[in-house]
């Protein structure tokens, strides 16, 4: 399998459009046309997981937080990105990452956490905004069932756990054909009504592409008239964090047990015990301070995630238990994710774990 292959499988689980502007994610260094002898997964790029993909013989590296986050103006050397890139470089890896698209997909980082703690009826906590469009197109009676399916199978239509939506209008268009055309139907220079239907179907962003070549490929007009109007409704398959409920209350303390357990941690950073059974518990992998408010709003009973810092504990005002895990152990497990992209496949290659532990924060 070519690398480009695999980049393919990631970014149709977890497309680039949906990664934050300030982001890198995707091919940052190598051929993507090179065949993949073995993979090594990470959470981060450092010179010693490099080191270590090349004692294990492998050319990809497929990382959650990409290798360059800022502009490059330099390879010297003189830290730890320039040593990784160079080293990448003179062996031939290529390294791929996944970072803020694979944190926004429903079944990226925030669901894994609630995997883990068995939370059940999830919902993203931070839907995705201004990411929905809707496609209306006008289509000959008898054609109308393909130029539809031909939509949905490019993925339009998905409305929450429903598929195949779509509106439809009986109506009747008019045209008139130049003298260089060859018209689907009526005679050159003559107008003409056709009894048409007009479909309305919703996608989402990262498919306008596929979805517009699909709709032309499968309409019998030369010229085919279609809009495309961007919406403001939320997406809910698409955003950050997620929230969901446990089967049955537990206590706080209990609760703290069990994340220590599940993420192998020694301590959390935690707000006032409210002395309040917990049920309802929002997650965000990584950096989750901005969406308190949110976990509030959402009634959970408390949120979990990584790098609070001292005057986000006070947003808590007793309507939440916030609790600080870490950003690496909360994101620990999407090296998981990663191997279910790649073992959904027939591979023939050897897909490792990285052993090298990354987290730049160690507690004394």
């Amino acid at each position: 399998m070519k690398i480009k292959e695999l980049i393919k499988q990631f970014e149709d689980f977890a497309p680039l459009k949906l990664q934050k502007n300030y982001d890198n994610s995707g091919l940052a260094v190598g051929n993507s046309n090179n065949e993949i002898s073995a993979v090594l997964i990470s959470i981060d790029i450092t010179p010693e997981v490099v080191e270590e993909a090349i004692q294990k013989k492998c050319n990809l590296i497929i990382s959650h937080h990409p290798v360059i986050f800022k502009g490059l103006t330099k390879l010297t050397g003189d830290n730890y990105t320039e040593q990784s890139v160079i080293k990448a470089i003179k062996n031939d890896i290529a390294i791929y990452s996944a970072h803020t698209n694979i944190d926004s997909v429903y079944h990226g980082v925030s669901n894994k956490i609630c995997e883990k703690l068995g939370l059940e009826n999830k919902k993203i906590l931070y839907p995705k905004k201004d990411y929905l469009n809707k496609l209306i197109t006008y289509v000959p009676k008898d054609h109308a069932d393909k130029v539809r399916q031909a939509i949905f199978d490019a993925g339009g239509g998905e409305i929450g756990d429903y598929n195949c939506c779509s509106y439809n209008i009986n109506g009747t268009g008019t045209f008139k054909a130049g003298s260089d055309t060859n018209p689907f139907a009526g005679k050159k220079d003559e107008i003409h009504f056709e009894e048409e239907i007009r479909i309305e179907v919703i996608f989402p962003e990262h498919l306008s592409k596929k979805i517009i070549n699909e709709m032309i490929n499968a309409h019998p007009y030369e010229e085919v008239a279609y809009d495309i109007i961007k919406l403001q409704n939320e997406w809910d398959r698409a955003g950050l964090g997620m929230y969901g409920n446990l089967p049955d209350e537990i206590s706080e303390k209990e609760l703290f047990d069990k994340i220590k357990k599940v993420f192998e941690i020694k301590f959390i950073k935690h707000s006032r015990f409210r002395g309040k059974p917990i049920k309802k518990i929002a997650v965000c992998g990584g950096s989750g301070s901005s969406f308190i408010k949110n976990a509030i709003n959402a009634n959970a009973d408390v949120y979990i995630t990584g790098d609070l810092k001292y005057h986000d504990f006070f947003e808590a005002e007793n309507k939440i238990l916030l609790a600080d895990i870490g950003h690496f152990e909360s994101e620990k497990f999407t090296k998981e994710i990663f191997y279910d992209i790649i073992n959904k496949n027939n591979i023939k290659f050897a897909v490792l774990f990285s052993e090298i532990i990354s987290n730049p924060i160690n507690i004394y």
